[in-house]
This record gives structure tokens, sequence and C-alpha cells, in this order.
């Protein structure tokens, strides 16, 4: 069963449980670094169960989605109301073979990434933060919403590594 996107929204942001999600941002990807260290090769590339996504491409998705929203704060910045395309996760993981990425590769970019976005993020001014757009799925999102959505998405996915890895 598909969710709607309001299910996705409140699935998400759910995962918060009041934490301050600029905390959460700086905080996720040493931790993934800290739990895949030393963690067999075969482990990272299996996924948990089929048509499940294995630790190495839930990286890859983090990546990834790290340099949409890069876009995606920048262009609200720039330009209040601007419309942002939603992608397809599946056909992103499949065109750019998630499954057989190199995972410190990944997670390098990742973290590059991530940091170049909390850096930006740092610097807006309190009515930045309320600039928006337009997501063709979801509505009206604010820097601030997408970034509570960002750090709920990555408490979501680093739970995900936690139960592969303790299989």
């Amino acid at each position: 069963m598909t969710e709607t996107p309001q299910q996705y929204i409140s699935r998400i942001l759910g995962n918060l449980h009041g934490e301050n999600p600029m905390v959460v941002l700086k905080s996720t990807p040493p931790k993934i670094k800290k739990i895949i260290a030393g963690v067999k090769k075969k482990i990272l590339y299996t996924p948990s169960a089929p048509g499940k996504w294995s630790v190495v491409e839930i990286v890859a998705h983090l990546a990834e989605t790290e340099i949409v929203l890069g876009w995606r704060y920048r262009s609200i910045v720039e330009k209040n109301g601007v419309t942002l395309q939603p992608f397809e996760q599946d056909d992103w993981a499949k065109n750019s073979h998630y499954a057989e990425c190199d995972i410190n590769e990944m997670l390098d970019l990742y973290t590059a990434v991530r940091k170049a976005n909390v850096n930006f993020l740092n610097g807006l001014s309190r009515a930045q933060w309320k600039r928006y757009g337009m997501h063709q799925e979801r509505g009206k999102e604010t820097i601030a919403h997408l970034v509570n959505l960002e750090a709920g998405h990555d408490i979501n996915h680093f739970k995900q590594i936690q139960n592969i890895l303790a299989k």
C-alpha cells in the first residue's frame, strides 16, 4: 500500500520526538560511519529481505537525497515559492546503481554535502527559514519544515541500518 504525502510527512516527522533537527543533521553522518565501521562487506551489501534496501543502498540514497535538499534549500532562498519537483527514489536507486556503489565513497559524499548544507542553513536569517517552495506532491514547504523532514528522514534510515546490522 502506498502512503499519501500527508501520511509520509506524519510518519517522518513522528521520528523526531522533540529532537533538535539541526543536531540530528550534524550527527547522522558520523553515527552511520561509526555503526558500519568494521562490518563485513557482505552484510553491508545484502538486503535484509527481498525488495528491501541494503545498508549501502540506504547510504547512497541519503547521499543523493542530500544533494536534492541542498538544491531545494538554495532554490527557495533564491526565489520564494519556487516549484519543488519530487523524485522517485526507487528509480534513482536503479539508475545510480546504489547496490554497486562504494559505501565509503557514498558516506564521504553524504558527509561533505551534509556539512555544506548545515553551514548554509546556519547562515540563514529567521526570515529565510520561513521562505518556502511548492512541492508538486506535498504542497507548501518552508525551509524549516524541510529541515524537520530531513532530520526525521535521517532517523528513519538510521533505524533501518541498525535493524539490518542487528540481524
